[in-house]
This record gives structure tokens, sequence and C-alpha cells, in this order.
């Protein structure tokens, strides 16, 4: 039952990768697992109850954090801004 839980979420994201983008990343698979493992090791020795689900919110609050410190530090919004526009039909006030 652990298996199942811990390969379930890097299985669901590995077909929606291969769905949306056509591409098979290995490495992005193997991302998850290798975060559960650290994170399921990690709660074990601190003698943490439920580890499995704490594990596995874990893993998604760590992504998100990560994934937005990278969308910072790159300036995504405004390399993308354009895109938005046209996407979302925003407008912006001019400064």
């Amino acid at each position: 039952m652990l298996l199942l839980l811990y390969l379930c979420t890097p299985s669901l994201g590995f077909f929606r990768n291969y769905v949306k983008y056509k591409q098979v990343n290995i490495k992005m698979f193997l991302r998850t697992p290798l975060t559960y493992s650290v994170i399921h090791f990690f709660l074990c020795i601190s003698g943490h109850r439920n580890i499995v689900l704490k594990t596995l919110i874990s893993e998604r609050w760590f992504f998100f954090i990560y994934k937005t410190y990278l969308s910072l530090k790159n300036n995504d919004y405004m390399k993308h801004k354009e895109k938005y526009i046209k996407k979302y039909g925003l407008t912006y006030k001019s400064n």
C-alpha cells in the first residue's frame, strides 16, 4: 500500500507530461520518488507518526515553494507578460 501511494503522484505526472508535451522525462519522473525518500527518512528518524501522509503533503509543499522561488528568480511573469495579455485579455495601467 505504501509503495502504491508513493508511486501514484509521479505516475500521474509522468502520464500528464506525456499527454501534454509528448515527451518522456525520466529525471522529472524520478525527482518525486527521490524527494519522497528523503522526506520519509527524516520523518522516520525524527519519530513522527502518519509518515506517509506527511511525506506526500511535504513533497507538494516543497515543490510549490521551489517552483515559486525559481519563477521569482527568473522573472517569469515579465518574460511572459505579453502571452498573459493575449491569453487572458489583461489590461494594465501605464505608469
